[in-house]
């Protein structure tokens, strides 16, 4: 049976206002420049740092009603972001405090003069200043550093950062937490510090609320930002999506997108229009993870179900059909020829034999996916736009060949590699997890820290197979199968609390199905 999975990412909290329906777009420091410098040929750099400030101060002003707001502006425009914050602050009647470093940054030092011209005073951000203002404040806002950040901070700002997270004062983080590194500096399998050193804790803003300016950055989303962040929101600045999409390296499909890509039956539907998939796994001694992917795939609307095991597989559901085969290979090439199935789920448990195994039926180019077992490097190559890859990070590192810890300091660009190497479409699990299409990157919403137990991928590889046996493209299957499982897992969570079996999830599956979409 499949080893312990990645953690699902927690129940996504984004609020997108407009949004709601649309895709949210993902930006890493590259596209946020090239972005930026998009808007200043176009004579709207300006103006997109007033709406910026603008939406800082509304989500201050809606999450601290009353009180003092303390605005810490560093000398970037993550200052800027603050300075003008503070002067719509006060339009609204809120008493402020401004604690700014110097800036050269000639938009920052704009509305630094603008803000002193409307009657708002700017000290000097020092360990002195901040002492004393942290006390008066209801809530801090952190506009110190931004995507252009890289480490280490300096002594003097790595002091503030302490600081404010001691004080116990709630704060709003702009676009980033302050010291947040970035996620996956340099190429693939190049680590981030040399083999030997000891990681130096970093020093971040832990933030209660963050709120992500023009798209989401990969580092709310992936690694310890996705817990020093808080809860996150997303202001576009005003600028139409399509022109921020543009410059995102992926997005994040919102629950309506999911809802209608998933299929729905007509009233004459019967079982042999819902899919017949064929589950291919498990010998002596890990029997259960094919049973696991076969429940999945019934709970997700596949009309039939074969499961094909060289092992005596337990019969989790009535409604599975087992097949015990001594030669697995000769067993499905007679299958084969007799009839053609609308997906197979290919690895669960499947043993030694699964590279040659996996080969046989790729070649078939029939709906796939490959989960545990299947997942070999000598299949690099061989993959075909109907299949569905689906490793954890291990697997991931392994096919790929580095080391996990590279897999996880940067998902987006080895579910990118993976897809590149293997083709049709990467489902990298994790937390959250990210689907890699031809076409590009998406980031999966939702989960619970409690499916990080065996069988859990097991379950995916068979709900994925049953959207495919479904007729859904590879890449709306994959998204829709990972949105399910996940919707799934946090149905399961208030119905079981936190240690979760894959049965318990595969349980919460028609339910999950019918928040997303509404009644068949």
């Amino acid at each position: 049976m499949a080893g312990p999975e990645a953690v699902a990412g927690s129940r996504d909290r984004v609020e997108g206002g407009p949004l709601t329906s649309a895709p949210q777009p993902v930006l890493t420091a590259a596209g946020v420049r090239a972005l930026d410098a998009w808007l200043e040929g176009a004579g709207l750099l300006e103006l997109a740092m007033e709406e910026a400030g603008r939406a800082v101060a509304q989500a201050a002003h809606a999450r601290w009603p009353r009180g003092r707001l303390l605005l810490l502006a560093g000398g970037g425009a993550n200052g800027g972001d603050a300075l003008v914050a503070a002067r719509h602050l006060l339009a609204l009647g809120r008493e402020t405090e401004v604690l700014a470093q110097p800036s050269r940054h000639p938009l920052t030092r704009r509305n630094r003069q603008r803000l002193r011209a409307l009657g708002g005073g700017v000290g000097r951000l020092s360990r002195s200043t901040l002492a004393q203002a942290l006390p008066r404040a209801e809530a801090v806002v952190d506009g110190l550093l931004g995507v252009g950040f890289r480490p280490p901070l300096r002594p003097a700002l790595a002091e503030v950062v302490r600081a404010v997270n001691a004080s116990g004062r709630p704060v709003l983080a702009v676009d980033l937490p302050s010291g947040l590194a970035p996620l996956g500096e340099g190429p693939l399998g190049e680590g981030p510090q040399e083999a030997g050193r000891e990681a130096e804790e970093p020093v971040t803003i832990r933030a209660d609320l963050t709120l992500a300016l023009s798209g989401l950055k990969p580092e709310l989303l992936f690694g310890p930002g996705a817990a020093l962040a808080g809860e996150l929101r997303l202001s576009l600045l005003g600028l139409p999506l399509a022109l921020v999409l543009a410059h995102a390296c992926a997005e994040r499909p919102s629950d309506a997108e999911v809802a209608a890509w998933l299929p729905r039956r007509l009233a004459d539907a019967h079982k042999g229009t819902a899919g017949h998939v064929w589950v291919v796994g498990g010998h002596p001694g890990t029997a259960g993870a094919p049973a696991l992917a076969g429940a999945g795939a019934l709970r997700a609307g596949a009309g039939l179900v074969t499961v094909y095991s060289e092992a005596e597989v337990p019969l989790v559901m009535p409604e599975l059909m087992v097949r015990s085969e001594p030669d697995l290979g000769a067993a499905l090439h007679r299958a084969h020829a007799r009839s053609v199935p609308d997906a197979l789920c290919v690895g669960m448990g499947l043993g030694p034999q699964a590279p040659t195994l996996a080969a046989q039926l790729l070649a078939w180019r029939l709906p796939t996916v490959l989960d545990a077992d299947a997942l070999q490097p000598e299949l690099a190559g061989q993959g075909h736009p109907a299949c569905v890859w689906t490793p954890h990070p291990g697997e991931a590192g392994r096919l790929l060949g580095v080391p996990t810890p590279e897999v996880t300091r940067d998902p987006l660009a080895a579910a990118r590699a993976l897809q590149e190497r293997f083709e049709g479409v990467v489902v990298l699990k994790g937390g959250p997890t990210t689907v890699a299409h031809p076409g590009g990157l998406w980031v999966s919403r939702g989960g619970h820290p409690g499916m990080a137990s065996a069988g859990m991928g097991d379950t995916l590889a068979g709900i994925i197979a049953a959207l495919l046996g479904q007729g859904m493209p590879a890449p709306e299957a994959a998204f829709c199968g990972v949105t399910l499982h996940a919707r799934a897992g946090e149905r399961a969570a208030r119905q079981h609390g936190y240690g979760l079996s894959a049965s318990d999830v595969a349980g919460e599956l028609g339910a999950a199905w019918q928040e997303l979409s509404g009644p068949l």
